[in-house]
């Protein structure tokens, strides 16, 4: 039997056959069909169709995800995560408390930002429904091409590969942190931890986040109680390696205890930098160059910012700094901000000692009661001499103070000088400015100090560089309740330069840029530094950028401080000083900078010294006593004759120095001069 043959078949054929067009009579039979612009429209958006067809699927299917995310905006896992972390403080009602309060505050966002995204989804969705309608009731040919074709272009082009140029895939590996921008949670952050070496691999479940890692102000920070055992300086004084596991430059990192009530000595609070330099941008003028006056006592000096754009005052008051840093990075400004607040209030006695002349400080002139600039040995003698007037002043304040703490403790509670007191005594606070620090010690390491008043005495004297710093130390101890304040400046931060001595005695500490850790640590200190303060991890690109340890619970904070020209200064002394010569307070120095009329040096001075000494029938007098009866004497040459002044005239003159004159005006063993010194015998 024949095997039936199979039916004939069409060829099977993706695209429809095309119709013959006609052929015109008067066209030639040889000439192919020409097709209409419609024709070719609607095939070209054919072929675009299929060519294209992955690349808009994929395009619109990441529009539509990217729309999610935008609409969405972290809130839903900002949510969740706070209501974990409610759920997590269980027990401790102030801490939930806290995280549902966050929470809901981000329940509200959510729904605002929700509202605003939708308006506008709606505003752009109704632009482009209304162009499409307008095409087709028109029927235009051209705007249904361009609208296919640009509605297919738009899915095709957000659905494109995009490969990096010259880039390479690697494989990520999962337990590896990301960057700061791609830190996701308490997963990623602990990762980081045990890279930097600061957590072991068998801590990390001992490890957690306080409640959530979340955005603050340019940048994220997170609260981490570390393992228990563990203290937070531990893991502060290795944020230069957690830098480096996140992947991020070391001056983003800030580490430190966390000193809240809610913290405790195992936990820290991190804050990471979005942009390299946190502290970029022009430099803030300072709110001084505008300021008509100040009070000392109630604002303190306005700083400077943050990273996070806060703003920071430095209360001085009851305490003295120390400043440090390598040169060119910012000390005279930060140094100039607090003698410029100094300047605003005309009750505020200034002291200018520097150990190298130039135009830092030459406007401080107008405001000085003392200024001494240099390194020879007539100079340091000189600085010796003011602090020790200065020493005898503070001392004066304290026995007037304990005196009133005896008869009125009431007007002296915590036994310190009030703005009260200043005002009934009639004097203020006391500011002493040293600069180049490291110079005045080297000048003075080279001399021997006579420290026994006896002429008669063996002894040749201790060596200079210990005599000043000793003295240095002993003004800031006494100064500190009788309202005396001191700013000291050193370039060299380094053991020779920052006696550990000076360092203790300074309750607050400021260093800006420095090379090494043990840098840091001449000037903040070692307790400092391993709570995370480390001016040695600054750039060299950070210039005007300080670490300043505020010495007490509120640990130290790092500065952009505001900025101040040597003319801005100049203009602030120069309103200073007009403030001054308002209040009756220009005395010293100031008073008589750029007039005439000083008193005669040599032995027109010594003749008045003793004729005043036997007119009052006395043989002997305390510099401050011997001050006023040659102001009362010739008052048009000494009227502003100051202790400081007197004594360093006199050393010129050939006298030398003070001597113990044994008990006198009710002190036991007062400094000051005898007759037949200044006679020559």
């Amino acid at each position: 039997m024949a095997t039936p043959l199979p039916e004939e078949r069409p060829p099977l054929t993706l695209v429809p056959p095309i119709a013959e067009t006609p052929v015109f009579k008067d066209e030639p039979a040889d000439r192919k069909p020409v097709a209409s612009i419609r024709t070719i429209a609607e095939r070209t958006n054919q072929i675009a169709s299929l060519a294209l067809l992955p690349h808009t699927f994929r395009g619109y299917r990441e529009l539509g995800r990217r729309w999610l995310d935008r609409y969405h905006n972290h809130y839903p896992q900002l949510i969740a995560d706070a209501d974990q972390a409610v759920r997590d403080a269980a027990g401790d009602v102030g801490q939930a408390a806290h995280f549902k309060k966050l929470a809901d505050g981000y329940r509200d966002d959510y729904k605002e930002h929700r509202k605003a995204f939708a308006t506008k989804t709606a505003i752009t969705a109704g632009a482009v429904a209304g162009g499409v309608s307008f095409g087709a009731v028109t029927g235009s040919l051209w705007i249904d091409l361009l609208a296919g074709l640009g509605a297919w272009g738009l899915g095709a082009f957000h659905g494109r590969t995009r490969p990096q140029p010259g880039a390479v895939e690697l494989p990520q590996d999962p337990a590896a942190p990301r960057d700061e921008a791609r830190i996701r949670g308490e997963a990623d952050l602990i990762t980081a931890l045990v890279k930097a070496s600061i957590i072991s691999e068998a801590q990390r479940d001992e490890t957690h986040v306080v409640g959530i890692v979340q955005p603050a102000g340019p940048g994220w920070t997170a609260t981490i109680e570390l393992p228990r055992g563990m203290k937070a300086a531990a893991a502060t004084s290795r944020a230069e390696e957690l830098a480096s596991a996140l992947r991020v430059k070391k001056s983003q990192v800030e580490m430190r205890a966390d000193t809240s009530e809610d913290g405790h000595e195992g936990q820290v609070v991190l804050w990471v930098a979005n942009e390299p330099n946190p502290y970029g941008g022009k430099p803030i003028p300072s709110p001084l160059l505008t300021a008509d006056r100040l009070d000392f006592w109630q604002y303190g000096v306005p700083l400077g910012t943050d990273a996070r754009g806060g703003r920071h005052v430095l209360e001085l008051v009851w305490c003295s700094i120390l400043l440090g840093g390598l040169p060119d990075y910012g000390k005279s400004f930060l140094a100039r901000l607090v003698a410029a607040a100094a300047a605003l209030d005309p009750s505020v006695t200034v002291h200018v000692a520097t150990g190298k002349a130039g135009p830092d400080w030459a406007a401080t002139k107008q405001i000085a009661h003392s200024y001494v600039a240099g390194n020879t040995p007539e100079k340091v003698l000189a600085v010796l001499d003011l602090l020790n007037s200065l020493i005898a002043d503070m001392q004066e304040i304290g026995e007037r103070l304990e005196q009133l703490s005896e008869e009125h403790p009431e007007q002296c509670p915590e036994g310190k000088l009030t703005p009260e007191l200043a005002e009934l005594w009639k004097r203020g606070l006391t500011l002493l400015i040293m600069d180049e620090l490291q110079e005045l010690l080297d000048a003075a390491a080279m001399m021997k100090i006579k420290t026994d008043d006896d002429p008669d005495s063996k002894d040749r004297g201790r060596n200079g560089k210990e005599v000043l710093v000793e003295t240095i130390a002993r003004y800031v101890r006494v100064s500190r309740y009788a309202g005396g304040m001191a700013l000291l400046i050193t370039q060299r931060p380094d053991a020779t330069s920052v006696p550990t001595l000076l360092r203790d005695v300074c309750r607050k500490r400021a260093c800006f840029r420095v090379k090494g850790a043990a840098s840091s640590r001449m000037v903040l200190g070692d307790d400092a530094v391993a709570a995370g303060a480390a001016p040695h991890m600054l750039l060299d690109a950070q210039k005007g950028v300080v670490v300043l340890d505020q010495g007490g619970e509120e640990g130290h904070v790092t500065l952009k401080t505001d900025f101040m020209t040597i003319p801005e200064f100049r203009e602030i002394c120069l309103r200073g000083r007009q403030l001054r010569i308002d209040a009756g307070t220009l005395t010293g120095f100031a008073a008589k900078y750029g007039t005439a009329g000083r008193a005669t040096e040599g032995g027109e001075l010594l003749a008045d010294c003793i004729a005043v000494l036997d007119a009052d029938g006395v043989d002997r007098a305390r510099t401050k006593r011997l001050v006023e009866l040659l102001a009362a004497h010739r008052p048009d040459l000494y009227q502003n004759l100051t202790e400081t002044d007197l004594q360093a005239r006199l050393r010129a003159a050939g006298v030398g120095g003070t001597r113990k004159l044994g008990p006198l005006d009710g002190l036991a063993n007062p400094n000051g001069y005898f007759r037949e010194q200044l006679a020559g015998k």
